[in-house]
């Protein structure tokens, strides 16, 4: 009865896909671009342009510091006000406990 009944399997059949070989124009190896000797690159080469691009990259960089930093102090703000407002909150249950012992004594 409770016996599932499965329908009769299709005659489907997969396909098998075969990649194919890449044509030999398209395989050509190439090579990377070297940079002379004389010539810097990245950030060394962007700073050599003028002291003007070194003063922004440490400007942006300093920024960036300041930034994080600023994120971590609210979130660390955020944790002590909230720290705060719970402790005042117990305090305030703990009073309100009491004083229905209190009355109950009675």
């Amino acid at each position: 009865m409770f016996k599932p009944q499965y329908p009769t399997p299709d005659t489907y059949t997969p396909a098998t896909i075969r990649p194919t070989p890449a044509p030999a124009e398209l395989t050509a190896t190439t090579t990377a671009a070297t940079v002379p000797a004389g010539k810097a690159s990245g950030i060394g080469a962007l700073a050599a342009q003028s002291p003007g691009t070194a003063l922004a990259l440490a400007a942006g960089g300093v920024a960036g510091v300041l930034a994080l930093a600023s994120v971590a102090v609210s979130l660390l703000l955020a944790v002590a006000v909230t720290a705060v407002a719970l402790s005042v909150s117990s305090i305030v249950v703990l009073l309100l406990v009491r004083a229905l012992r209190q009355e109950l004594g009675r």
